[in-house]
């Protein structure tokens, strides 16, 4: 698999997944922080043909920005887990699982980059 088919798997499970535990959450417990995943979906999405052309610039920052959420997914894993929530442990771990796959990609893609030259 290429990285940009893996940020785009990625962007689109954190689009899906945000949006599905939006209307999962419903009401007057919701929190906001719920849009986040679909932010950053959103905006991997916009990055992705920068990616699979390998434009240095969008591919930094996408890595970036899927490190990050990589790293932010971790606390609400741990409170789903914590509140035996298991809708919530699937889609955060969904998440978590499509960012991680994607780090690896982007590594491996910079590493050939870096070998061919």
């Amino acid at each position: 698999m290429k990285a940009h088919t893996a940020s785009a798997i990625n962007a689109y499970t954190l689009v899906v997944m945000g949006l599905l535990g939006f209307w999962a959450t419903k009401g007057p417990d919701q929190s906001p922080t719920v849009w986040i995943p679909v932010a950053f979906g959103v905006i991997l999405l916009v990055l992705n043909n920068g990616i699979k052309y390998q434009h240095k610039v969008q591919s930094h920052i996408a890595v970036i920005l899927t490190l990050l959420i990589t790293i932010a997914l971790i606390k609400p894993l741990q409170g789903r887990i914590a509140d035996a929530d298991t809708w919530g442990i699937v889609r955060v771990g969904l998440e978590l699982l499509t960012s991680v796959i994607a780090m690896i990609f982007f590594i491996k893609s910079f590493s050939d980059a870096r070998k061919k030259g």
